[in-house]
């Protein structure tokens, strides 16, 4: 550019690199960060939108069996094809654990039938190759890369069976994080009759209507879209947000801190600009073109690097939601202009928020001031009292939201608050807290230490406070998920009290109880009914348990708040109606023990409500009632489980499970052990978690990355004061000492401030944000060392970032440090 009041402006980072790096972190990341988490969610919903995907072709209707385990007649299906149902293609799917890539997703299909769902007669012939080259099995290459998978290569099962040879298709032919083969190689590896499910192209009202008359007892025709799957996944996208968008503000910190320090450090050569004759329009044009050009190497640079950080959380997110809900999410996503628009708003509204004070600052002081070097540092204090005072207003509204009606919303808005209030408050705490040192101790030298720390913080302030926010956000998430997952795990054990749990059919619950209770290592068989009924009022069906009169039973089921009688009165016999509730659906509907209600119109009205469980396992409504009540509702139409007391001997658990699956003919997920639940259950806990984790780090990462540069950068602007104290006789050990006391003495009060702000984050995560969100309360648990791993990692960046001037500076002559610093 020829403009000369631009170029004089802009030769500033010729001189001080550094802040390039920093404007560029701050802004690219956070942007980076949000675009991921926005590109994350907008694929998920794309591919609910989708329904089931095969061949390109969405199958957005499927026919099941509603008891776990039971499958869907194969006459069925040709019944349904000699009606002229070619849209509809059987379909099976099956979990298989491999020694080369753990868990993968086994999809059965028949190549025959899905040959009219081809776009093109090469798409015809590899289908059929399916059928010609015998086990070969279908790969997406994207999950081949993400699998470290190779074309061609054999899977071994963790029975010791061979399979394969992998084919990479392109990823549009394959949908998600699945495995496609022939209909046959999956019925040799899991032999039995009929289909998991039969998936139906477009349905019109009509045909829908006809199916489901058609449908025996057991089989539903249900749909696979969003109006199913966006409901329950909700919280889990607003949770995404909410950390994308913390990272972003992080990112604008570091930003608002580079920005700052730039203007901050050309106060005197804009000083001598306007005293040159440059108007202020002038100077404000040249510092606005500025500000766009790092707009939109900002806006630009994030969406590129949000787009490769969604490709890298989209398995994860995958395997999340296939395991909570049997979502099947794409593994790829595209840019989307909606991103770059949503980023390219909310960056400049950020941009405006961070350097409109600064640059407004800047142009309207007077020349003669701008060129009294360090004019704006010596007032600082002055910008620290009005951000004090915008923080009381944001802890003010804090408190009103936290006394008026709680939401998830409203916790979103709480946390916000709060975050915000503590960032700008901090600065001031530092600088009265450095100011009222220098002035109560009596050394002067320790006077002079901490009035120099108060006057630094001009340029260290605003990186300090982002470090400290990003280490408030990581210490509270991490205390909220270990938190989260030690109540999960303590649930878990007290729920799975039984050694063995069978999910038989309908028919065969009696000869499967008849024939355990038989056994001598067989203490006690538990009953579970179960069914599902229509909730007008909500989205999701209420589900009605049934539950036994035993003392086992009543300690297997943990209660959160009861009447003293509570279980007398579930089973006692007689007109009253008594139920027990979920916490979810407690809270939903703000019901209390006690309280009588009116249930959907199938259970009728008048319940009373004997007490409210913990159950952090169901996204769905959730009552029990007694066995005989059950019975008179339902008389055994619904989905029962046995739960097979047999004293944890492992060696008779094992073979009781092999025993009933011979005896009664059923399958591995009909017959499962108490600690094969548990692993599962909580690697599926760990997998939701894991994006929220990589975020946090993430943000950390950018936080201390931009508070290593600030800080570098910083120092290095105080490089003549340094140079004048080492003329003045200071040895290199006193500098050291000097800039690391300081930055240890900013880093130690910021931990301080930041450690309490994380624990009260997770306490306002757990008691607003996760109650309602997903309906679920629980105890605080601390995690000193994790908390100690962190602060000490962060402190440690801080101190390396502060030794490195310093040694650049006592690696030369005192004078030559002099003149560059001039």
């Amino acid at each position: 550019m020829h403009n000369p009041v631009f170029n004089a402006l802009w030769g500033h980072y010729r001189r001080h690199p550094l802040q390039m790096v920093l404007l560029l972190l701050g802004l690219i990341m956070g942007i980076a960060l949000l675009v991921g988490v926005l590109a994350v969610n907008q694929q998920a919903r794309s591919s609910y939108r989708a329904g089931e995907m095969l061949f390109k072709t969405p199958f957005r209707y499927a026919i099941r069996h509603e008891q776990a385990g039971m499958t869907v007649p194969q006459g069925l299906y040709i019944q349904l094809r000699r009606m002229g149902y070619t849209q509809c293609v059987p379909y099976e799917m099956h979990r298989i654990e491999t020694a080369e890539a753990g868990t993968l997703t086994l999809v059965g299909i028949d190549p025959l039938v899905m040959l009219p769902f081809s776009s093109s007669s090469s798409e015809s012939i590899q289908s059929v190759t399916l059928i010609q080259t015998p086990g070969q099995i279908w790969i997406s290459r994207q999950l081949a890369q993400i699998k470290q998978l190779s074309d061609g290569q054999r899977l071994t099962l963790n029975t010791g069976r061979e399979i394969g040879r992998l084919a990479l298709v392109d990823d549009d032919r394959i949908h998600g994080a699945r495995l496609l083969a022939d209909m046959g190689l999956v019925r040799q590896l899991f032999p039995r009759s009929g289909f998991n499910a039969v998936f139906c192209g477009q349905l019109s009202p009509d045909e829908q209507q006809d199916i489901r008359q058609l449908l025996p007892g057991g089989l539903t025709l249900t749909k696979n879209d969003h109006a199913h799957l966006e409901p329950l996944t909700r919280a889990f996208h607003l949770n995404l947000f909410a950390m994308g968008m913390l990272a972003f503000i992080v990112g604008l910190f570091i930003f608002y801190q580079a920005m700052s320090l730039s203007l901050t450090q050309r106060q005197f050569l804009v000083g001598l600009l306007c005293q040159s004759g440059v108007s202020g329009s002038q100077l404000a044009k040249a510092l606005g073109i500025e500000l766009v050009l790092w707009l939109v190497i900002g806006v630009v640079g994030g969406n590129v690097l949000g787009l490769f950080l969604a490709q890298k959380l989209l398995p994860s997110v995958a395997t999340t939601l296939s395991d909570l809900y049997q979502a099947n999410i794409a593994l790829t996503t595209g840019w989307h202009w909606q991103w770059g628009a949503l980023s390219l708003v909310i960056a400049l509204g950020g941009t405006v928020m961070a350097c409109g004070w600064p640059l407004v600052r800047l142009i309207r002081t007077q020349p003669a001031r701008l060129t009294a070097h360090m004019t704006m540092v010596r007032g600082s204090w002055r910008e620290f009292i009005w951000q004090a005072l915008v923080a009381a207003l944001f802890i003010l509204m804090a408190v009103v939201i936290y006394f008026l009606e709680h939401n998830q919303f409203a916790g979103f808005v709480l946390i916000g608050c709060l975050l915000a209030a503590a960032g700008l408050l901090m600065p001031f705490l530092l600088w009265a807290a450095f100011k009222g040192l220098a002035k109560w101790l009596r050394s002067p030298r320790l006077r002079w230490f901490f009035s120099d720390a108060a006057a630094s913080l001009s340029y260290r302030g605003v990186a300090a406070m982002a470090f400290m926010l990003a280490l408030a956000a990581t210490i509270g998430m991490d205390t909220m998920v270990g938190s989260f997952r030690q109540a999960t795990q303590n649930w878990l054990g007290q729920r799975l009290a039984a050694d063995v749990y069978v999910q038989p059919s309908t028919h065969q619950a009696t000869s499967v109880d008849r024939w355990a209770v038989r056994q001598p290592q067989v203490k006690a068989v538990w009953w579970r009914w179960r069914n599902e009924v229509a909730d007008a009022r909500h989205e999701q069906p209420l589900q009605v348990f049934s539950i036994g009169e035993s003392a086992g039973e009543q300690r297997s089921l943990p209660m959160k708040e009861a009447l003293d009688d509570y279980w007398s009165l579930l089973h006692r016999q007689g007109p009253d109606k008594v139920f027990l509730a979920s916490e979810s659906l407690a809270l939903r509907n703000q019901w209390q023990p006690g309280q009588t209600v009116d249930l959907p119109p199938r259970l009728g009205q008048g319940w009373r409500l004997a007490g409210i469980y913990y159950d952090y396992g169901n996204p769905y409504g959730q009552i029990f009632v007694s066995e005989p009540v059950w019975q008179q509702l339902f008389h055994r139409e619904g989905k029962v489980s046995l739960a097979i007391h047999l004293g944890h001997d492992n060696k008779a658990i094992q073979m009781m499970m092999d025993q009933i699956q011979k005896r009664f003919g059923l399958k591995a997920n009909q017959v499962r052990d108490h600690s094969q639940i548990m692993h599962q259950a909580m690697a599926v806990f760990d997998r939701t978690f894991i994006v929220t984790a990589t975020l946090g780090k993430l943000t950390l990462f950018v936080a201390v990355g931009g508070l290593f540069i600030a800080t570098i950068a910083g120092e290095i602007s105080r490089q003549r004061q340094f140079a004048l104290l080492r003329c003045m006789g200071m040895t290199g050990k006193e500098l050291a000492l000097l800039g690391g006391g300081q930055l240890l003495a900013i880093g130690a009060m910021t931990a301080l401030i930041a450690l309490p702000l994380g624990l009260l984050l997770a306490q306002l995560l757990i008691d607003v944000v996760l109650k309602y969100s997903f309906g679920w309360t629980m105890p605080v648990r601390f995690f000193p060392w994790q908390y100690l791993f962190s602060l000490g990692t962060a402190l440690a960046a801080l101190l390396l970032a502060g030794a490195w001037p310093v040694w650049r500076l006592v690696r030369r002559s005192a004078m030559l440090s002099l003149r560059e610093a001039f």
